[in-house]
Parts: C-alpha cells; structure tokens; sequence
C-alpha cells in the first residue's frame, strides 16, 4: 500500500483544542464551517471588515488575529500569501512566543518555503493545502464528498505534528469521505506545483484564447461572439475539465470525435517541445526563489506591474468584446 496516499484519520488530536480560523475569505470560511460540523471547537480571528461581520452572522464567535491566537492552541492561517509574513510577525508571533507549544497549518506552502515566516522553535508547522477552491469544498461537503489535500510538516515540535495535519485534513472534510484523498508531501513541493500551474498552463491557455480570437476575428471575420463561445462562454471548456477530473486527461478524449482526437493528439506533439522549455525555465525560478523576489519588488513598489497588466489585458479587444456578450447574455 502506498504510504503517502490516506484515505481517513483520527479527529482525536483536535478534539479538545481550540481551533482559530485566520482570515474568513473563500476557504476560511468554508474550512470553519466544516471543522465546525465536525464538533471541533472553532473561533474565527480576523480584522475588523465585512469578513468580520459575515463570520458574526454565522454564528462564530470572532475576535482579533491576536486574540484568536491567544484564545487557541491550534491555528489555520488562511490569509493570502502576500499580506500573511505582515499578519503573522505582528498579530501571531507575539502571542505564540507567550505559550509552551502551538500547532500552525499553512494552506499554501509559499511563505515557509521561501522564508518570509520562519515559525518559533515551539510550533508544530503544518501544511493541509486544498486542491480545490472554497466554494467547491462547501459544494462537494454538501452532497457528502470528499477532496484531494496535499499534507506536509515542516517542524515537528510536540513529535504530534503528522498527526495533527491528517486530523485538520479530516476536520476539514478532505478525506474520511468518498472522493477524499491527501496525499504526503512537503511546503517546497506544494509550491513548485502551485506556482507552476500559474505559470504554465494557466499563462499558456490565456496566451492561445487571446491569439485565437485575434486571428479568426480579424484576418477570417469571424464574429467576436462566436470566437468567445467557443473558446470558453458556451461552458464547453468546463465540461472538459470536469471530464478530466472525472474520467483522466487521455480517458475523457474518448469522448470527442476522431477529428478532434486526431487534431488535439497532432499538435500537442507539435507544441510539446517548445511549452516544455517553457515550463523548464519557469521551474527553475520558482525554485531558486527568483520569482518570490520579483513579485516582492512589485509589491513593494505598489503592485505597479500587476495593475498595469491589469490595464493592458481589460482594455483588450477580447476583453471589450466578451464584456458586451455577456452583457447580451445576463451574466453581467
């Protein structure tokens, strides 16, 4: 049996603990919610927002970060990597620094991995990274699913550390239930793969719909309309993706017609060296810490890069184009 697959854990390491929840976004929403049903004990700590307000309204008790952590012996720090080396050094070392040992999961391996947090020599650090996206968590926990999880621990201060990264994996409705999964792995490698995503395929898709719609719509007069909904608007692309989640990448082929299969299966060959150079290069900076510093330097400088580019694609021919589709069409 392969050990770094689990199905199911005890919930036994949290089950008289206090859990904080930090930040009430998309997934500390949903994890509170679960970890909740799951008869753990759970307070949200976050700032003073509409977060705040909508934690209050179900139903949790909601303090500051500080207070939070003061008030638990088990944290998830569930607040956006950029803003949470600020969030941990003035709201939750401090308090950590108070006690003789704390649990701290992670659900992103980013700030461990490149240094911005480096954690008291008293604190378990967990890694329970969700695969999916805080709605999709509520939505399968909902119809009784589980969900994969990567699982790692960093430092094993109380020698219970693994333990309590599998329990928050079960509290948190990731495994124990058809579908769950979480698979052992570390902050350096939950990182590489995050990262590469974002910077592959991702850019990749992005690149291809935007070069798409340019050449069909002005050297073949194709109607931006009909460009948008094929590419994506239809929802097409998403029932290939769910095909693939569901059947494997080369399995849910089958279900496209041979000219399809003979077209895509042609010219993956014909671009697979040049995006695997791609893919190389971008690898290499992720890992040696060379794109961490380069989106520092653009938080630091205001986000200057990001806005611009902001600019630049929403300003995009596509862009105008699928705004007034789906004007057309109620989405907006």
């Amino acid at each position: 049996m392969n050990e770094k697959i689990i199905f199911d854990a005890d919930l036994t390491p949290l089950k008289d603990k206090v859990v904080s929840v930090i930040g009430y976004g998309n997934q500390g929403q949903a994890q509170a919610h679960i970890l909740r049903e799951n008869g753990i004990d759970v307070i949200i700590g976050n700032r003073r927002d509409e977060y705040w307000d909508r934690a209050l309204r179900d139903g949790f008790k909601v303090y500051g970060i500080d207070e939070a952590i003061r008030r638990s012996q088990v944290a998830l720090l569930l607040v956006p990597d950029e803003v949470a080396p600020d969030v941990y050094h003035k709201k939750i070392e401090p308090e950590i620094k108070k006690k003789e040992h704390f649990a701290l999961d992670f659900a992103s391996g980013y700030n461990i991995m490149y240094g911005f947090i480096r954690p008291q020599p008293n604190t378990d650090v967990i890694l329970v990274a969700p695969r999916m996206i805080g709605k999709g968590i509520l939505s399968l926990h909902r119809q009784g699913r589980g969900y994969p999880v990567l699982i790692g621990v960093a430092q094993d201060s109380s020698g219970k550390a693994w333990d309590y990264a599998k329990a928050i994996a079960k509290g948190i409705g990731a495994i124990g239930l058809p579908g769950g999964i979480a698979v052992k792995s570390s902050f350096e490698e939950e990182t590489l793969l995050d990262l590469l995503t974002e910077h592959s395929w991702a850019p990749l898709l992005i690149a291809a719909m935007q070069a798409y719609f340019d050449v069909v719509t002005e050297e073949y007069g194709v109607s931006p309309e009909a460009a948008i909904l094929e590419l994506y608007a239809s929802g097409e692309l998403a029932e290939v993706a769910r095909a693939m989640a569901e059947l494997g990448l080369f399995e849910q082929m089958k279900l496209h017609s041979r000219t399809s299969q003979y077209g895509q299966f042609t010219r993956a060959r014909k671009f697979y060296n040049m995006v695997k150079e791609i893919v190389k290069e971008e690898a290499a900076q992720i890992w040696s810490g060379e794109f961490a510093r380069e989106w520092s330097l653009d938080q630091a400088f205001g986000r200057v890069v990001l806005q611009r580019l902001w600019k630049i694609m929403t300003s995009s021919r596509l862009a105008e184009a699928e705004d007034r589709l789906y004007r057309q069409l109620g989405r907006r």
